[in-house]
């Protein structure tokens, strides 16, 4: 069996968006697949049962579907740290302990960020021999297989040793989940010489350089990133989070400026119409609804956490990511990764 708390109240179209995605889920998942909504219970089984006859949904999922009453919410707003230590019974806390408990093997929020950062180092806490915990979304590439940066913002300021860990579980997740058996890591950088970038960049490249355990590509330019040049980006979150927000913004842009430009005149418009099925498809592949899911990669439980302004595609999707990364075993994977970087640390 593999169980689910989803945080019901965490995100900008909470709670309903979060139960629709739920629920479509949970129609298509596998038998063995339960989830448990956590929040506002009364209020949580009144939509579903609203959910479930729009969605024209039979009652033979219902025994796949529990719920979990949590008091408090965490507002988008609020302190991490504070709002984690204060408000005890909100629904990502609820959800993490529930991690933390072992009686789910993963949670999915779309929540106050830096809340679900602190919940996950202070609730459910760092696999042993792993420094810092890496969010890790795939960024959408031209070829079709995307990117895994690590990291996105869960440590602003990394250290050798963590962006080494970082590329390491990296490999690991994109050989366990997405079956590559020899991803290509990359270490995002001003140039590709050996000699550019910062006093730590120029560290990590002949740390990562040493490495047996992983296929190190040398630097990564960020315009070469999305045309594919590697498997696995490297990165402090500080720099992570400007090159993710950056990508985000280039796509809205292109996208808003073609919209323009096809309604400009009547032939654009008929050009439009003609190319409207491969510009969905190309704005699908690109779409921060489809891809806006990250993993908390070094944590000793599985956590998900997606962007606030999701919709019920991408809990959907997340709930599925988040059964891929359970079968895959990417826990235990790290977490034997975790013994042997702290046996050989024993041992220097």
């Amino acid at each position: 069996m593999v169980r689910i708390a989803v945080d019901a109240y965490g995100g900008d179209h909470a709670p309903h968006a979060v139960i629709v995605g739920a629920l479509q889920a949970l129609a298509t998942l596998d038998d063995r697949v339960h989830l448990c909504l956590v929040g506002d219970a009364p209020a949580i089984h009144e939509a579903v049962a609203q959910h479930t006859k729009a969605l024209g949904m039979s009652s033979a999922w219902r025994a796949r579907l529990t719920v979990q009453h949590a008091s408090q919410v965490i507002e988008a707003d609020e302190e991490p740290v504070r709002a984690v230590q204060q408000k005890k019974d909100a629904s990502m806390v609820v959800a993490a302990k529930l991690v933390r408990e072992r009686k789910v093997d993963a949670m999915i929020t779309a929540g106050n960020t830096g809340a679900f950062l602190v919940a996950g180092m202070l609730l459910v806490g760092r696999i042993r021999g792993i420094e810092r915990p890496a969010l890790a979304p795939v960024v959408p590439t031209l070829d079709g297989t995307g990117v895994l940066v690590l990291d996105v913002g869960a440590n602003m300021d990394a250290s050798e040793k963590q962006l080494v860990q970082y590329a390491q579980m990296g490999t690991l997740y994109r050989q366990k989940v997405h079956h590559m058996p020899n991803p290509r890591v990359g270490l995002l950088n001003v140039g590709t010489e050996p000699t550019k970038g910062n006093k730590l960049t120029k560290a990590v490249y002949e740390q990562l350089r040493q490495q047996s355990d992983i296929s190190f590509v040398g630097n990564v330019e960020a315009k070469d990133i999305l045309q594919g040049a590697c498997d696995v980006l490297i990165c402090d979150g500080f720099v992570g989070n400007i090159f993710l927000k950056s990508s985000e913004g280039v796509a809205s842009t292109v996208f808003s400026a073609l919209k323009t430009e096809m309604t400009q005149t009547w032939w654009a418009s008929m050009a439009g119409l003609v190319l409207r099925k491969r510009l969905r498809a190309f704005r699908r592949k690109f779409d921060e609804q489809e891809v806006a899911i990250a993993p908390l990669l070094g944590l000793q439980g599985l956590l998900l956490k997606c962007h606030g302004s999701s919709q019920a595609t991408t809990i959907h999707n997340a709930l599925f990511r988040a059964v891929n990364i359970i079968e895959a075993d990417v826990l235990g994977a790290m977490t034997a990764m975790g013994v042997t970087v702290e046996g050989g640390d024993k041992s220097t």
